[in-house]
């Protein structure tokens, strides 16, 4: 493997396409660093940030029969950044869908008592379908208010898994309350209105 150190960028996704995994260790060993050390500058979470790189390695080498990609280097930090603003949005979309049921869960708690019971009862059952370690991650990111990072660590398992976990369980939850959660939204904010 000396002589590919010194290959071009074109050379070495030429060899690649012919499923040459010394030219892939080789570009994963180029360019690991640069696109870690932009992913955890962006994201402000190493293990997160690690969990980005593999994921567009790993797409690389799946895809390398399929992919045209004229500048390699060019092309690894475009989908190091497409991996950082889905990685971001996940978050974001997670955090605000967890935090606007907590909202409609305290004004149904408040004025609406009976509603709130409905409502914790459907997602109980939600709840109780998921798998063990889906709901131990929740609850442990829900209600002992751990971090992603804190979770991983404290189960030995990276935060992208813990990421994974946690959307699958709110998807889940999303889902579970398709048909309930317009009527519970519906009949809470009428039932504030009356006040």
């Amino acid at each position: 493997m000396p002589a590919y150190s010194t290959y071009t960028d074109e050379q070495l996704y030429e060899l690649l396409q012919g499923d040459d995994q010394d030219a892939f260790t080789v570009i994963y060993q180029r360019y690991w660093k640069g696109l870690y050390q932009r992913a955890s500058a962006m994201l402000s979470d190493g293990q997160l940030a690690q969990d980005v790189v593999q994921e567009v390695f790993i797409s690389l080498w799946n895809r390398r029969a399929d992919a045209r990609i004229e500048k390699l280097q060019a092309y690894l930090y475009q989908a190091v950044r497409f991996q950082e603003l889905k990685a971001l949005h996940r978050l974001q979309s997670d955090a605000a869908f967890y935090d606007r049921l907590a909202s409609i869960t305290q004004d149904m708690i408040d004025h609406e008592p009976l509603l709130y019971n409905e409502m914790e009862r459907i997602i109980r059952n939600v709840l109780d379908r998921l798998p063990e370690d889906q709901r131990r991650i929740l609850h442990m990111s829900r209600e002992e208010g751990l971090t992603y990072r804190q979770i991983a660590e404290k189960l030995g398992i990276s935060i992208k898994t813990v990421e994974k976990k946690i959307s699958l369980s709110l998807r889940a939850i999303r889902k579970g309350m398709d048909g309930s959660f317009p009527v519970l939204l519906t009949m809470a904010a009428a039932g504030a209105a009356h006040l």
